[in-house]
């Protein structure tokens, strides 16, 4: 049985999700993508998930970084999301003109983030369009005390106090 692909999209659009940047890269060629593909997976160890779509433009680079990290983003980064979401302009998820810092795993962390989840990818698995990456966790540390960005039928939103 098929499932139309519109109505698929409608339903799980009513998943209210929290907004990542994945950040990833090495020898000074970094990248962005924006992804709420994002799962908290285990706690022994200490792992995490992401879903890349094989057509990104950041996706070789995930690909063959082995290293990624999760930027949480805060209710005020709408734009930060926009920026690195586009897949009509994916040559501006380079990080060329961008303010970062290296994190501990040697791949950027994005200013004013609410938190950071810096892995070391230590599994990948073939998913039709998609790779999942398993990642385990190196580093994590909240950076901000406020809420996050969030994402509930195709609209950035915020929480209510």
């Amino acid at each position: 049985m098929s499932v139309d692909t519109v109505a698929f999209r409608h339903a799980v659009s009513t998943f209210a999700t929290g907004v990542t940047v994945i950040t990833t890269g090495r020898d000074g060629s970094y990248h962005a993508m924006t992804a709420n593909a994002f799962i908290s997976l285990s706690l022994d160890p200490v792992t995490v998930l992401v879903s890349v779509e094989k057509s990104a433009h950041t996706y070789p680079l995930i690909d063959s970084s082995e290293a990624f990290t999760v930027n949480i983003l805060a209710e005020d980064q709408e734009e930060v999301s926009r920026m690195f979401a586009s897949k009509a302009m994916q040559d501006r998820h380079a990080l060329n003109d961008v303010e970062y810092s290296l994190g501990k795993n040697g791949v950027p962390k994005l200013p004013g983030c609410l938190s950071y989840i810096e892995c070391r990818t230590i599994q990948k698995y073939d998913a039709w369009d998609h790779t999942i990456f398993i990642g385990e966790v190196e580093d994590a540390h909240v950076a901000r005390d406020v809420p996050p960005l969030a994402y509930f039928r195709s609209s950035y939103r915020r929480l209510e106090p």
